[in-house]
């Protein structure tokens, strides 16, 4: 039984793993698609035009960037006939470039053009909480370092301030000379990791008949409970590390959580450090080399993310089936 239980796991994980490299591989090109995308509409003077994709039409991007269907044509080279509902792909295997050096052409001549505005395709966000993320980010540019430990603190907790974009664009004013990496890195990692202790402190300090009273509201029972406390229990290391990094908008969620679940506090400040150290290093990263427009950055880091998860997918499936591998 122990060895037919052997014998599945292995096949079971080799499988997995088969089937993972494909959506790493995808998540892998485009990560590299966009980034180039991202990195040639910045040096085009453009960065809003790292949106641009071969699927839209010649129409669709004139009325996205506002600027004219003829004046685009004749940028491009292309014939006054050119029948605008021509998209990018059709126009690059015309020209015999790839679509990726095509849509490169298009965002030089709408740069060329003088659009500065933002696509629509993108929309446009509005309300009470945009304008405060707009005056936050603001008087990051004024105050520095104090605004940014306070967004990066606040957001921590959970309330949805723009951390990512905080901390991009605190990447882009050490571009610039007006801040310093490591001062900048060092305040970025230390609020955010005291603002995962704080939201730990919450989850830890509420009382288990309160929570059992009133925690239906959050969809909380006593097996859903149990469930988390076996879950962190279990994976709590990968719990964790994950929603520090790949997917932090779920930090303050699983920082509630850990402490609900009694989860240790030491590992937890030790990998929510780690996990922040390289959450901070790829904003600053990404601010420092694209400046502060962080919302073009939005599809190259869904694909970074992506892709990570997938590669990490990947090698745990392959450590499972060579250990199930292994002598009995």
């Amino acid at each position: 039984m122990l060895k037919f239980s052997s014998t599945g796991m292995r096949c079971a994980a080799a499988a997995l793993c088969a089937v993972l490299i494909l959506p790493t591989v995808w998540f892998g090109r485009h990560t590299l698609a966009t980034f180039h995308l991202l990195r040639s509409a910045y040096e085009a003077g453009a960065p809003d035009t790292s949106s641009i994709r071969p699927w839209m039409t010649l129409t669709y991007v004139a009325d996205a960037y506002h600027v004219s269907v003829p004046g685009l044509l004749g940028i491009l080279a292309l014939p006054p006939v050119t029948n605008p509902d021509t998209n990018l792909r059709s126009a690059a295997q015309q020209s015999g470039v790839s679509p990726l050096q095509y849509v490169e052409r298009v965002q030089r001549a709408v740069a060329s053009l003088g659009s500065n505005e933002a696509a629509n395709a993108a929309g446009v966000s509005s309300g009470w909480l945009a304008e405060l993320n707009d005056q936050m980010l603001s008087a990051l540019l004024i105050y520095g370092y104090p605004i940014l430990a306070l967004i990066l603190l606040v957001g921590s907790i959970g309330l949805p301030l723009p951390d990512g974009a905080a901390t991009g664009t605190a990447g882009s004013l050490v571009a610039q000379g007006h801040m310093s990496w490591m001062a900048a890195a060092a305040t970025v990692v230390i609020a955010s990791v005291t603002g995962d202790i704080v939201a730990y402190a919450v989850g830890y300090l509420i009382d288990r008949e309160f929570l059992e009273r009133h925690g239906h509201w959050i969809g909380y029972t006593r097996l859903r409970g149990a469930r988390a406390q076996w879950l962190f229990a279990q994976w709590g290391l990968v719990t964790l590390f994950i929603t520090r990094t790949f997917v932090s908008y779920l930090s303050s969620v699983a920082s509630l959580f850990a402490g609900v679940s009694r989860y240790s506090l030491s590992k937890f400040v030790a990998v929510a450090t780690v996990g922040r150290m390289i959450w901070a290093m790829l904003y600053l990263g990404l601010g420092y080399a694209i400046g502060a427009d962080l919302d073009a950055a939005t599809g190259f880091l869904s694909n970074l993310a992506g892709f990570l998860l997938c590669a990490m997918a990947v090698v745990v499936t392959a450590l499972v089936a060579i250990m199930a591998s292994g002598p009995r």
